[in-house]
Protein backbone atom coordinates (compact mmCIF):
# COMPACT_ATOMS: atom_id res chain seq x y z
CA UNK A 1 0.00 0.00 0.00
CA UNK A 2 2.71 2.63 0.79
CA UNK A 3 4.39 1.28 -2.31
CA UNK A 4 1.35 2.26 -4.32
CA UNK A 5 1.14 5.79 -2.55
CA UNK A 6 4.89 6.50 -3.32
CA UNK A 7 4.37 6.05 -6.98
CA UNK A 8 0.96 7.39 -7.29
CA UNK A 9 2.53 10.58 -5.40
CA UNK A 10 5.87 10.48 -7.73
CA UNK A 11 3.51 9.53 -11.47
CA UNK A 12 1.91 13.34 -9.76
CA UNK A 13 5.39 15.59 -9.41
CA UNK A 14 5.80 14.32 -12.98
CA UNK A 15 2.86 15.21 -14.50
CA UNK A 16 3.06 18.27 -12.37
CA UNK A 17 6.93 18.74 -14.02
CA UNK A 18 6.06 18.30 -17.16
CA UNK A 19 3.09 20.90 -17.03
CA UNK A 20 5.26 23.05 -15.72
CA UNK A 21 7.93 22.69 -18.04
CA UNK A 22 5.45 23.18 -21.06
CA UNK A 23 4.27 26.42 -19.79
CA UNK A 24 7.71 27.76 -19.52
CA UNK A 25 8.15 26.86 -23.03
CA UNK A 26 4.99 28.45 -24.46
CA UNK A 27 6.31 31.83 -22.84
CA UNK A 28 8.74 32.30 -25.69
CA UNK A 29 7.71 35.06 -28.15
CA UNK A 30 6.36 32.85 -31.22
CA UNK A 31 5.39 34.31 -34.92
CA UNK A 32 2.01 32.99 -36.44
CA UNK A 33 1.21 33.37 -40.00
CA UNK A 34 -0.71 30.29 -40.97
CA UNK A 35 -0.18 29.65 -45.10
CA UNK A 36 2.71 31.84 -45.25
CA UNK A 37 4.28 31.09 -48.41
CA UNK A 38 7.29 32.14 -49.99
CA UNK A 39 7.80 35.18 -52.21
CA UNK A 40 4.35 36.12 -51.36
CA UNK A 41 2.68 38.54 -48.43
CA UNK A 42 1.36 37.44 -45.40
CA UNK A 43 -0.23 38.92 -41.85
CA UNK A 44 2.09 37.69 -38.95
CA UNK A 45 1.18 37.95 -35.54
CA UNK A 46 3.80 37.62 -33.21
CA UNK A 47 2.63 36.54 -29.35
CA UNK A 48 4.34 38.31 -26.67
CA UNK A 49 3.87 36.67 -23.37
CA UNK A 50 5.30 38.88 -20.03
CA UNK A 51 7.88 36.12 -18.03
CA UNK A 52 8.10 39.16 -15.28
CA UNK A 53 6.67 38.93 -11.97
CA UNK A 54 7.01 42.26 -11.17
CA UNK A 55 7.67 44.33 -14.17
CA UNK A 56 5.12 45.31 -17.56
CA UNK A 57 6.81 44.68 -21.54
CA UNK A 58 6.78 48.19 -22.83
CA UNK A 59 8.66 47.63 -25.78
CA UNK A 60 8.99 45.16 -29.14
CA UNK A 61 11.13 45.28 -31.56
CA UNK A 62 11.11 42.57 -34.71
CA UNK A 63 14.44 41.99 -37.13
CA UNK A 64 12.25 41.76 -40.26
CA UNK A 65 14.05 39.46 -43.48
CA UNK A 66 14.71 42.62 -45.57
CA UNK A 67 10.68 43.12 -47.56
CA UNK A 68 9.44 45.54 -49.44
CA UNK A 69 6.21 46.26 -47.43
CA UNK A 70 5.89 46.37 -43.78
CA UNK A 71 2.32 47.86 -42.35
CA UNK A 72 1.33 47.63 -38.37
CA UNK A 73 -2.19 46.81 -37.16
CA UNK A 74 -3.56 50.24 -35.28
CA UNK A 75 -3.13 48.47 -31.16
CA UNK A 76 -4.73 51.07 -28.59
CA UNK A 77 -2.04 52.44 -25.88
CA UNK A 78 0.86 51.88 -28.12
CA UNK A 79 2.61 53.47 -31.30
CA UNK A 80 4.28 51.66 -33.73
CA UNK A 81 7.36 52.28 -36.14
CA UNK A 82 8.61 50.99 -39.13
CA UNK A 83 12.19 51.35 -39.94
CA UNK A 84 13.98 51.06 -43.62
CA UNK A 85 17.06 50.98 -44.75
CA UNK A 86 18.36 53.00 -47.88
CA UNK A 87 16.22 51.24 -50.60
CA UNK A 88 13.43 51.62 -48.75
CA UNK A 89 12.94 48.07 -47.73
CA UNK A 90 11.13 47.52 -44.24
CA UNK A 91 14.34 45.64 -41.78
CA UNK A 92 12.64 46.54 -38.32
CA UNK A 93 9.44 47.11 -36.67
CA UNK A 94 9.22 48.36 -32.50
CA UNK A 95 6.25 48.90 -30.89
CA UNK A 96 6.52 51.44 -27.96
CA UNK A 97 4.32 51.70 -25.16
CA UNK A 98 2.50 55.07 -25.01
CA UNK A 99 3.17 57.03 -21.83
CA UNK A 100 0.65 56.59 -18.88
CA UNK A 101 -0.29 53.33 -20.55
CA UNK A 102 -0.05 49.80 -18.68
CA UNK A 103 2.20 47.80 -21.39
CA UNK A 104 1.75 44.09 -20.54
CA UNK A 105 1.51 43.55 -17.28
CA UNK A 106 3.08 40.50 -15.67
CA UNK A 107 1.27 37.03 -16.48
CA UNK A 108 -0.03 38.52 -19.29
CA UNK A 109 0.49 38.36 -23.86
CA UNK A 110 -0.25 40.69 -26.22
CA UNK A 111 -0.34 40.19 -30.11
CA UNK A 112 1.74 42.83 -32.30
CA UNK A 113 -0.12 42.25 -36.13
CA UNK A 114 2.09 43.16 -38.78
CA UNK A 115 1.16 42.44 -43.06
CA UNK A 116 4.15 42.22 -44.91
CA UNK A 117 5.97 40.89 -47.65
CA UNK A 118 7.30 39.62 -50.30
CA UNK A 119 8.75 36.79 -47.90
CA UNK A 120 12.18 35.29 -48.99
CA UNK A 121 12.23 32.30 -51.15
CA UNK A 122 13.65 30.12 -48.02
CA UNK A 123 11.77 27.31 -45.97
CA UNK A 124 12.10 29.17 -42.93
CA UNK A 125 12.75 32.76 -41.94
CA UNK A 126 13.46 33.81 -38.75
CA UNK A 127 12.18 37.03 -36.94
CA UNK A 128 14.79 38.14 -33.99
CA UNK A 129 13.48 40.01 -31.78
CA UNK A 130 14.25 42.09 -28.87
CA UNK A 131 11.02 42.45 -25.40
CA UNK A 132 12.09 45.80 -23.33
CA UNK A 133 10.54 45.35 -19.77
CA UNK A 134 9.36 48.83 -17.77
CA UNK A 135 12.48 47.65 -15.18
CA UNK A 136 14.92 48.59 -17.93
CA UNK A 137 15.48 44.65 -18.51
CA UNK A 138 15.86 43.38 -22.11
CA UNK A 139 15.39 39.93 -23.49
CA UNK A 140 16.92 39.02 -26.82
CA UNK A 141 14.83 36.71 -28.48
CA UNK A 142 17.11 35.57 -31.29
CA UNK A 143 18.77 32.13 -30.47
CA UNK A 144 18.78 29.53 -33.95
CA UNK A 145 17.99 26.23 -32.99
CA UNK A 146 20.45 23.96 -32.57
CA UNK A 147 22.06 21.81 -35.05
CA UNK A 148 20.60 18.40 -32.84
CA UNK A 149 17.00 20.34 -32.90
CA UNK A 150 17.16 21.53 -29.25
CA UNK A 151 15.38 24.53 -28.34
CA UNK A 152 17.52 27.18 -27.14
CA UNK A 153 17.10 28.89 -23.76
CA UNK A 154 15.64 32.85 -26.38
CA UNK A 155 14.68 31.10 -29.43
CA UNK A 156 14.34 33.70 -31.90
CA UNK A 157 10.30 33.67 -33.43
CA UNK A 158 10.41 31.52 -36.91
CA UNK A 159 7.61 30.86 -39.89
CA UNK A 160 7.85 27.48 -41.85
CA UNK A 161 6.87 28.97 -45.37
CA UNK A 162 5.40 26.66 -48.03
CA UNK A 163 6.55 27.25 -51.69
CA UNK A 164 5.44 29.65 -53.76
CA UNK A 165 2.77 28.67 -56.57
CA UNK A 166 4.62 30.81 -59.13
CA UNK A 167 2.30 33.81 -59.05
CA UNK A 168 4.08 37.53 -59.21
CA UNK A 169 5.43 38.48 -55.60
CA UNK A 170 3.89 41.83 -55.54
CA UNK A 171 0.91 40.08 -53.54
CA UNK A 172 -1.72 40.39 -56.57
CA UNK A 173 -3.08 37.87 -57.76
CA UNK A 174 -3.10 37.06 -61.27
CA UNK A 175 -5.43 34.62 -62.84
CA UNK A 176 -3.80 33.51 -65.98
CA UNK A 177 -7.30 31.61 -67.31
CA UNK A 178 -9.13 35.15 -66.71
CA UNK A 179 -6.47 36.90 -68.29
CA UNK A 180 -6.85 34.69 -71.33
CA UNK A 181 -10.38 34.96 -71.45
CA UNK A 182 -9.98 38.55 -71.44
CA UNK A 183 -7.66 38.48 -74.62
CA UNK A 184 -9.86 36.16 -76.28
CA UNK A 185 -12.84 38.94 -75.84
CA UNK A 186 -10.88 41.66 -76.83
CA UNK A 187 -9.96 39.88 -79.96
CA UNK A 188 -12.99 38.94 -80.94
CA UNK A 189 -14.72 42.07 -80.23
CA UNK A 190 -12.02 43.91 -82.98
CA UNK A 191 -12.96 41.21 -85.07
CA UNK A 192 -16.51 42.09 -84.68
CA UNK A 193 -15.79 45.58 -85.25
CA UNK A 194 -13.67 45.27 -87.84
CA UNK A 195 -16.77 43.37 -89.50
CA UNK A 196 -18.93 45.88 -88.91
CA UNK A 197 -17.08 49.05 -90.33
CA UNK A 198 -16.74 46.56 -93.14
CA UNK A 199 -20.26 46.45 -93.70
CA UNK A 200 -21.14 49.57 -92.89
CA UNK A 201 -18.81 50.79 -96.15
CA UNK A 202 -20.50 48.10 -98.12
CA UNK A 203 -23.67 49.54 -97.25
CA UNK A 204 -22.99 53.24 -98.07
CA UNK A 205 -21.37 51.89 -101.55
CA UNK A 206 -24.71 50.16 -102.45
CA UNK A 207 -26.57 53.14 -101.40
CA UNK A 208 -24.01 55.57 -103.78
CA UNK A 209 -24.47 53.52 -106.12
CA UNK A 210 -28.27 53.17 -106.01
CA UNK A 211 -28.35 56.80 -105.67
CA UNK A 212 -26.51 57.46 -108.88
CA UNK A 213 -28.15 54.95 -111.32
CA UNK A 214 -31.78 57.09 -110.36
CA UNK A 215 -30.16 60.34 -111.15
CA UNK A 216 -29.21 58.67 -114.63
Amino acid sequence: MRSSLSHACGSVATVGFVLLSGGVAAAHVTADAPGAQQGKYSVVTFRVPTESDTASTTALTVTLPNVRSARTEPMAGWTARVERNDKSEAVAVTWTADPGAPGVGPGQFQRFVVSLGPLPAAETVSFPAKQTYSDGKVVDWNQPVGPDGAEPEHPAPTLTLAAGSGDPADGHRVDNGAAAQADTADNTARWLGGIGLALGALGAALGLGSLLRRRS
